[in-house]
């Protein structure tokens, strides 16, 4: 079972980030590009290509702003080019979100770090896959990544219209995260999390209960494994007991795949965005 999960949790590996325009279908508007310069992560001092998603109206409503979504492994979530196992195809999902509910926001998707990605979405140290990096890798996100989307792009920057999303270890961290950074993160979207890498997760969620408004949709497939879904049973249990609002999502057939999940994001943005 775990040998199977962490395939699944190492996408992108041996995939060079490239400064490309990512290839899409063409909409009316909406737009994915790479952003020109790589970001450097302070702490471990390693360098990681962000990708942006603007939504349809971007270019057309200068006075519009936009919720923002922080998105793991950037890799697979726009193209199935750069990806490991496939896409999560974001860009085409919010593209019919803003056509069919007129529900718009941004996506910045955050590169895996391919062989260091373990590590860096790990807030805990773990003894086969090393010193826990996830500290360094929020602080990123939270310091340096999110004050430059901010003042270049029109985001509203309030902890209620901004998100933190991922799958596996990005499900992992996106819990940390919006834990560690109450008042950056508002919502978390918590897919397949591979809470088995991070036993004290439960240590630090009970220490760290989160905001009455704050949200979080925490979701896992019944083919994952016993365990995998028994550790999201026991999380679930953890958001019920400290009265967070919250969806728990068992999908019996859903497996631990980038098809799967695609499948779930609008489910689960619809419901954090309201």
């Amino acid at each position: 079972m775990r040998r199977r999960q962490l395939l699944a949790a190492l996408p992108a590996l041996g995939v060079a980030a490239c400064a490309r325009p990512v290839r899409r279908a063409p909409s009316a508007g909406a737009t994915v590009s790479v952003l020109p310069a790589p970001f450097t992560i302070p702490g471990l001092n390693r360098q990681r290509t962000v990708r942006l998603y603007l939504p349809p109206s971007y270019a057309s409503a200068p006075e519009r702003r936009y919720p923002v979504i922080y998105m793991h492994d950037g890799q697979n979530l726009f193209d199935d080019a750069t990806s490991y196992a496939g896409e999560w195809g974001v860009d085409e999902t919010l593209d019919a979100m803003a056509r069919a509910r007129g529900f718009e926001a941004i996506v910045v998707g955050i590169d895996n770090g391919a062989d260091k990605r373990m590590a860096e979405l790990n807030p805990f140290d773990h003894p086969q896959f090393g010193p826990g990096e996830g500290e360094a890798y929020v602080s990123f996100i939270v310091q340096v990544l999110k004050p430059h989307i901010d003042a270049h792009y029109r985001t509203q920057p309030g902890r209620a219209s901004t998100a933190v999303f991922g799958s596996s270890m990005g499900g992992l961290i996106s819990d940390y995260a919006i834990r560690r950074h109450p008042g950056v993160f508002g919502k978390a979207g918590v897919f397949s999390p591979a809470y088995w890498t991070a036993p004290r997760i439960w240590d630090y969620a009970a220490a760290h209960p989160l905001p009455a408004d704050a949200r979080v949709y925490l979701y896992m497939g019944g083919e994952e494994g016993e365990q995998m879904v028994s550790l999201a049973q026991r999380m679930a249990g953890v958001l019920q007991s400290q009265r967070t609002p919250h969806v728990f999502h068992l999908l019996p057939n859903g497996q631990h795949n980038e098809p799967t999940w695609r499948g779930v994001f609008p489910l689960a943005v619809h419901w954090l965005f309201g």
